[in-house]
């Protein structure tokens, strides 16, 4: 009997290379603290981080540095943290948001899921999210240290080769989605 998830995993790349954005008026790299976490635990896990970056809370500005790190051959994965809350100046899903080809729901319904279970109910006010853009995924995260630990510890590490190995998955137009 085929296992088809250890088949998925097979197209899976050894080690992903991450770019990684805080959205952030008032942090430099030196206070970054959840962007150095999500650094710190991509390393760990064995993977790279191609670029680091502070962008301000502008949606020009966010939508800038995500096109200039998805057209980089040496970036396979983003993940923006910051700016996803419902204050005037959190503008992250909306910039982030016309760059995706696709959402990958699960991840958001995920994100909230676990939040809760730390957080309780304040998890609904997250719009976490994260989606495919020009073949790469990108995730966009609370700009919390344990919010983008979460994330990356039970849900990006665990799958992000996965999903980038279907995503660059050459099966003849077997595995082909239909819209």
């Amino acid at each position: 009997m085929s296992d088809p998830v250890a088949e998925h995993r097979a197209y899976a790349p050894d080690r992903v290379a991450f770019g990684v954005v805080t959205v952030s008026s008032s942090r430099t790299l030196d206070d970054d603290d959840s962007g150095h976490r999500i650094e710190e635990l991509a390393v760990a896990a064995g993977m790279n981080v191609a670029e680091r970056l502070i962008v301000d809370d502008e949606v020009a500005a966010i939508r800038g540095v995500l096109q200039a790190l998805l057209s980089r051959d040496d970036v396979d994965a983003i993940v923006v943290n910051g700016g996803t809350g419902y204050s005037p100046g959190d503008v992250t899903p909306e910039a982030v948001h016309s760059l995706l080809d696709e959402e990958i729901p699960g991840f958001g319904e995920l994100f909230r899921v676990l939040s809760y279970q730390e957080i309780g109910a304040a998890a609904m006010l997250s719009r976490a999210f994260a989606g495919v853009a020009h073949g790469r995924p990108v995730f966009v995260l609370p700009g919390s240290p344990k919010a983008v630990a979460l994330a990356m510890e039970t849900l990006i590490l665990p799958e992000v080769a996965h999903l980038l190995g279907q995503l660059r998955r050459d099966d003849g137009g077997k595995g082909e989605r239909e819209g």
